[in-house]
């Protein structure tokens, strides 16, 4: 654990492509030939305003830490934005790769830094794993797509708060695990995760996100019944935009439809769908013709409902829904499953997530319904 007493050093790199095929529903932006497309597509970069928020969030908390910072658009541009005195640490091309993360992440370690920070995904975790293993603490400001790994803050403020605590020896340290998801499989509706390793991370217990657990055989009958209790409640007047997972699988089965595991569809009453694996544009536009809902599923072992595996539902697309017209179903086995027992919302807009939070009704069997606190 630091020593409170020394001058500590905060390692700082920003994947500056992260999340980027979020909103565009490319599901990542591993490769060359995906990035183009997502650019193509309008796909605005994220992950710099997530390392802003970091960074000014440390600096309102904290005034005697030494910053060591990737050049450029990996941390140094918002740093300057920010006026915040540092030290650059590495050289970066006209474009990134991972392997600058890997590079500098590994040249923060030779420095002796006692924690390094950096914003992005699944992906980026690796290349620090890889760059330093265990041996420096690390932790993840969540900016990328695939955030399946236990690294991660459950957002910018708490990835702030988490650092100060460390450094001042308030919390210890634990491995956390380092997973990854196949993008190509991802892709074809098929979720492939793999444990790459562990890297040592601050402890800071409801302030970091847990790993994310499959449904489990033992659900079937829970989601049979939501599924069988949202069909009798369902309103012809409306189009449903049905997230991500596999509860809602179940749903759009029970109303005949084939919906994709993975991706944001939307359908009608009646089983006619409007769309499949839908990006951001269209569902502004779905949601511009009026009497629209969206269904989700919070995350197994997490608790999101917006920011992770359904950024196709941006806070426009939430902003013009309404917030009175979403409706959130699970097992009871998942919510009962989530260790502190609450949901998170961590949608990149401070205004959706404070009207996200509270308390929320989730329907969890045949007429049957849950109270959970949304923070």
């Amino acid at each position: 654990m630091p020593d409170p007493n020394d001058a500590q050093k905060v390692g700082f790199l920003v994947n500056p492509i992260a999340g980027m095929g979020g909103a565009v529903g490319l599901k990542g932006t591993d490769g060359k030939k995906i990035l183009q497309e997502a650019i193509r597509k309008g796909a605005k970069s994220v992950s710099p305003e997530r390392g802003r928020r970091y960074l000014e969030e440390v600096q309102r908390r904290v005034k005697d830490v030494e910053f060591l910072i990737a050049p450029g658009e990996m941390g140094e541009n918002i740093a300057d934005q920010l006026k915040l005195e540092h030290e650059l640490v590495g050289r970066i091309g006209r474009t990134t790769r991972s392997e600058d993360s890997m590079r500098i992440s590994r040249l923060m370690k030779r420095r002796r830094v006692d924690l390094i920070v950096f914003c992005g995904g699944d992906g980026t975790a690796l290349d620090v794993l890889k760059g330093v293993g265990q041996d420096t603490p690390a932790l993840g400001v969540p900016s990328g797509v695939k955030i399946y790994s236990s690294v991660f803050a459950i957002n910018p403020v708490a990835a702030a708060e988490s650092t100060v605590a460390f450094l001042r020896g308030q919390i210890p340290r634990k491995l956390g695990e380092v997973v990854d998801v196949d993008e190509a499989a991802f892709r074809e509706d098929r979720l492939s995760v793999k444990l790459f390793g562990h890297l040592t991370t601050p402890d800071s217990g409801p302030l970091m996100q847990g790993s994310k657990l499959a449904t489990e055989s033992s659900e079937d009958t829970e989601l049979d019944a939501i599924a069988e209790y949202f069909q009798e409640k369902i309103d012809p007047v409306y189009t449903y935009i049905l997230g991500p997972g596999s509860t809602l699988e179940r749903i759009a089965k029970r109303l005949g439809v084939k919906k994709t595991l993975l991706g944001v569809d939307a359908m009608k009453w009646n089983g006619t769908v409007l769309g499949r694996d839908m990006d951001e544009t269209a569902l502004l536009t779905l949601a511009g013709e009026g009497h629209v809902k969206i269904v989700i599923s919070p995350i197994g072992g997490q608790g999101f409902l917006f920011g992770r595996g359904n950024q196709q539902i941006t806070p426009d697309v939430v902003r013009k829904v309404g917030i009175e017209n979403i409706t959130v179903v699970g097992s009871r086995n998942k919510i009962e499953a989530l260790h502190p027992r609450r949901l998170l919302t961590d949608s990149g807009d401070d205004e959706i997530d404070r009207q996200l939070r509270g308390y929320l009704r989730v329907i969890t069997g045949y007429g049957e319904e849950m109270v959970v606190k949304v923070e």
